[in-house]
């Protein structure tokens, strides 16, 4: 059973770091690409960033520059860290694993909720 456990979330202030872990489970995680999207209220669900099983990452405008994608192959997890987070970063971010040839493994999991605000 293909599982995904979010963390790391929380309250941070205009500016401020962040870094997400995601642990994943029931997949053959090394040959998978992962990325991380979020979801803010009223909002589609768009990818932020994405790292493919051989590291390549890319990351969408909104972030780049701000945002760093990572992967640990011997710990089943991918990471995001957060640099200067702005208060449209408030929303539940969700990890994600395809397959190569693109399809979703799993389920969304659960996520973590991170909230910009002074």
């Amino acid at each position: 059973q293909v599982q995904f456990v979010e963390s790391g979330g929380g309250l941070v202030q205009p500016g401020g770091s962040l870094r997400l872990s995601c642990a994943a489970s029931g997949i053959i995680f090394s040959i998978a690409n992962m990325g991380w999207y979020r979801q803010a209220p009223g909002q589609q669900r768009e990818l932020v960033a994405a790292i493919t099983s051989g590291g390549k990452s890319t990351y969408a405008d909104s972030v780049k520059g701000r945002f760093t994608i990572s992967r640990d192959n011997a710990k089943n997890a991918v990471y995001l860290q957060m640099n200067s987070l702005k208060p449209e970063d408030t929303a539940v971010y969700y990890c994600d694993a395809r397959s190569t040839n693109g399809l979703k493994l799993g389920y969304w999991g659960q996520g973590t909720q991170v909230t910009v605000s002074s």
